[in-house]
């Protein structure tokens, strides 16, 4: 008796946007070097903007130089081909990116990035074509202050989250002041989320913030030693907000950019590669690539030899 067989449709002929869609379920490093080697229909569609809707480089950027991290994102950003909505990195330097970033993501909705060399100047060019933002973190960027976080309020109508935490060192021994805090109560009246460890905020910045920001529900003031407020007064007052600190158990640090959305590129792991080659869009046999390496960017992740490398690759579908 014979069985009737379905058509199945092979995968190098499904669209490139369906590819893309399937292909954002893979950790950034297959995607930039194991499906681009499997055919051309598959090099396509990685190359084009459905792979790329949601970056999250944030652990990559850990392990690199500031000149390869620039030259990812703007590789990255440039695929998006302006339907970027997820942007975290970290370790940017220079104004040029910031404002490669600004002129080419006008749809981003979340923007991660901490330890950033950013400014106030830079800020204000930025967030005023990046009008959509509703997530945006820039913990850690010690050269911006409150004429920053002001412009940021003024011209991000829709931001719900908003991380400004700092380091422990980079605020010891310095005067309490408020002037940050007062930026975000009177600029941020939508914020559903705040985090400021480590802030020199009082509760005077506190209390201003709880008054002109009736939607808040999560509140981080851990290592802010200068706060010291009414508890019963705060559960009362303000039933659905759950504050953390300003007592901190252990050491806190913000080592990953969280985020309330779904997973992201940072599942993988960087602890086992070594080096591996790009393929950027227009170029077959890889832009990145010079007498046989990469050019300047590199991965590195594995502790051994590139010997051993294919044996943690994936086999070809």
């Amino acid at each position: 008796m014979e069985v009737a067989t379905a058509d199945v449709r092979r995968w190098e002929e499904l669209i490139p946007d369906t590819l893309g869609v399937i292909f954002t379920k893979l950790p950034l490093r297959e995607r930039l070097t194991v499906i681009p080697r499997v055919c051309k229909s598959w090099a396509s569609a990685v190359n084009g903007p459905y792979c790329w809707q949601e970056i999250d480089i944030y652990d990559w950027c850990t392990r690199c130089e500031a000149r390869q991290i620039e030259r990812m994102v703007e590789m990255l950003v440039t695929r998006s081909s302006g339907s970027l909505r997820k942007l975290c990195a970290s370790g940017l330097q220079t104004e040029r990116i910031f404002t490669f970033i600004a002129e080419n993501a006008g749809s981003l909705k979340n923007l991660r990035l901490p330890r950033c060399d950013v400014n106030d100047f830079a800020v204000e060019q930025m967030t005023r074509k990046l009008s959509m933002i509703c997530i945006l973190d820039l913990s850690y960027c010690i050269r911006i202050g409150s004429k920053a976080i002001e412009t940021i309020g003024k011209n991000c109508k829709c931001l719900e989250v908003f991380c400004r935490n700092m380091h422990p060192l980079d605020t010891s021994g310095k005067p309490l002041e408020d002037a940050e805090a007062f930026a975000v109560a009177s600029t941020m009246p939508k914020l559903k989320s705040l985090e400021m460890t480590y802030n020199l905020i009082t509760n005077d910045g506190v209390y201003q913030i709880l008054s002109l920001c009736p939607n808040l529900e999560h509140l981080d003031l851990r290592g802010c030693w200068g706060v010291k407020l009414d508890n019963m007064y705060v559960k009362q007052s303000f039933p659905k907000l759950n504050i953390l600190g300003p007592q901190v158990s252990g050491y806190y640090e913000r080592e990953e950019c969280s985020d309330i959305s779904d997973s992201s590129d940072s599942e993988y792991d960087n602890s086992d590669m070594d080096e591996y080659d790009f393929y950027d869009d227009e170029s077959d046999d890889g832009m990145w690539y010079h007498d046989g390496r990469i050019d300047e960017l590199e991965f590195r992740v594995y502790e051994g030899g590139i010997e051993d490398a294919a044996m943690y690759w994936p086999p070809s579908p």
